[in-house]
């Protein structure tokens, strides 16, 4: 992939985030690295960090994807 496109992805990817319905996810941060696309922060649930993963997924053109988000579960008491 073209240096430029890379470039690219980070906006792609934190766009995605921003439409999407899930408030959660539009917290989610999104770094460029030389090797890959991270995503980081904090969600509360692992499903909404599967989400976030997949929604970028969809402007990654085979870029690499790290998952860096933590799942910070509600404490029931």
């Amino acid at each position: 992939m073209a240096s430029s496109e890379a470039k690219d992805i980070p906006q792609q990817a934190r766009t995605a985030l921003s439409n999407s319905s899930i408030h959660a996810l539009r917290e989610v941060s999104v770094e460029l690295t030389s090797e890959a696309i991270v995503l980081s922060g904090r969600v509360a649930t692992f499903y909404h960090k599967q989400l976030a993963q997949e929604v970028v997924r969809t402007v990654l053109n085979d870029y690499p994807l790290v998952n860096s988000i933590h799942v910070e579960y509600a404490d029931s008491h």
